[in-house]
């Protein structure tokens, strides 16, 4: 489904942006779930499900909490009312509340594959009437696109975002290694530093979809981009020797003492820790967790000035291009359907996606999905260069659970777990995939 429509947004985006100047424990202090939200005289409640807590998401939180604050200044008979899980926490949840009809008026959802169960179950309300308003020309050209279905959009997106291979320069100098530019230099990397008792790579697999961009990067170094786009949609197989010999790498990899001790029972948040604390040398995430790497001064200042990255390298032989991408939009709002407020929950949404653009860039370091001039800017380097790197990108190819549909989505995790804990050959694992995405197509 998007293996041809994210090379043209890609371009898209790129142009738009040289146009324009270029997961811890919950807190809650709110209820979740709209049965009990309404209004008594103008007294407005709102309640707003997110999932970036203070502390793992410390610059989005307070960017959060400020435009709620400002939110509801300009509207004093409006109260937004917050719960805050971290990224696992909430998706279960969002599952509970969607089962008993009880999602709360605003919330956060991801595109695609993702999102469809919940428009088929007519959760989520439709919100062109609000795209077609002021916001209309603020979104980079082709991101609301992800959260379409039947010619109707179901979510705003908030961010748009690559993963690259994030690593500690300082362990690196430690040990005289460089960046890796092919597939053998990284493995050759990762022996040094297992061989000199450092964790090479943090991964939380419990999590699933963190072992995911891994596969997902092998299969594009060696298969190409097209070949694991076709094989994720149903056009093609998952037994294409190329994506095959992605899976044996994985396991080559584990092998290899590649990741952190016990990284299938780690939860990302766990992982990252290793990472933080200097434990582990290299980490692979979305960059959403720029901030954490720039603007969040819970961390060490000397920490963030050690974390550069690399793009994942090239595989001799193999068809990918260094500059083609694992990504794309990321989270969104979405306005609960059975919402009572939801004219009012509309226009928040309209507010909050407003206000997020402007300060989300310099206040936590966040790459937003609406258009932003950053020319005049005072920006860390490590933005800048991965913004950059977002410019010069072949492809980007959307991360791989979000793109199928529900139950293939659950089998290809299931099925990396496996995969990386040695549960399943690589011949099984690809079958398993094959029999799933039939079975959802």
């Amino acid at each position: 489904m998007f293996n041809k429509k994210w090379t043209v947004l890609l371009l898209t985006l790129c142009l738009a942006l040289v146009a324009t100047g270029c997961g811890s424990n919950s807190s809650s202090t709110g209820e979740s779930g709209n049965a009990g939200t309404g209004s008594e005289g103008d007294k407005v409640t709102v309640n707003f499900m997110h999932l970036w807590p203070a502390g793992v998401s410390a610059g989005q939180n307070k960017i959060v909490n400020q435009i709620i604050e400002e939110y509801q200044k300009e509207n004093p008979n409006v109260t937004i009312k917050q719960e805050v899980l971290d990224n696992e926490q909430y998706k279960n949840k969002l599952k509970v509340l969607s089962a008993s009809n009880e999602l709360p008026d605003v919330g956060v959802t991801w595109a695609a594959g993702f999102l469809k169960p919940y428009v088929e179950g007519n959760l989520f309300a439709p919100v062109d009437d609000v795209l077609d308003g002021q916001l209309g020309d603020k979104f980079v050209a082709g991101t609301t696109e992800a959260y379409a279905i039947d010619g109707k959009t179901y979510a705003l997106p908030l961010e748009f975002n690559i993963a690259p291979v994030y690593y500690n320069k300082a362990i690196f100098e430690q040990h005289n290694l460089e960046i890796p530019q092919t597939y053998e230099e990284f493995k050759t990397v990762v022996k040094t530093l297992s061989d000199n008792g450092i964790a090479p790579i943090a991964l939380g697999n419990k999590d699933r979809w963190t072992g995911s961009l891994w596969y997902m990067y092998l299969a594009d170094r060696i298969g190409g981009q097209e070949t694991l786009a076709s094989a994720i949609s149903g056009s093609s197989s998952f037994k294409d020797e190329s994506l095959v010999k992605a899976a044996a790498e994985v396991q080559s990899l584990v092998d290899g003492n590649a990741f952190v001790k016990g990284f299938n029972g780690l939860s990302n948040e766990e992982a990252k820790s290793e990472f933080l604390n200097g434990k582990a040398a290299m980490y692979m995430m979305g960059t959403w967790e720029l901030p954490n790497f720039t603007t969040n001064e819970e961390i060490p200042q000397e920490f963030r000035d050690s974390v550069g990255f690399f793009k994942f390298p090239t595989v001799e032989g193999g068809k990918g291009d260094i500059n083609s991408w694992v990504g794309g939009p990321g989270v969104g709002l979405f306005i609960g359907e059975n919402s009572k407020v939801k004219e009012e929950s509309k226009k928040f949404v309209e507010y909050f996606v407003t206000k997020w653009g402007e300060q989300s860039v310099t206040g936590a370091g966040v790459i937003p999905a609406t258009k932003v001039d950053t020319s005049a800017l005072e920006l860390p380097q490590l933005y800048i260069d991965l913004f950059d790197e977002m410019n010069k990108a072949s492809s980007i190819t959307l991360f791989a659970d979000v793109q199928m549909q529900a139950n293939a989505a659950e089998t290809h995790l299931n099925m990396i777990q496996a995969l990386f804990g040695k549960a399943v050959t690589p011949d099984k694992f690809s079958e398993e995939h094959d029999a799933a995405i039939s079975k959802g197509n």
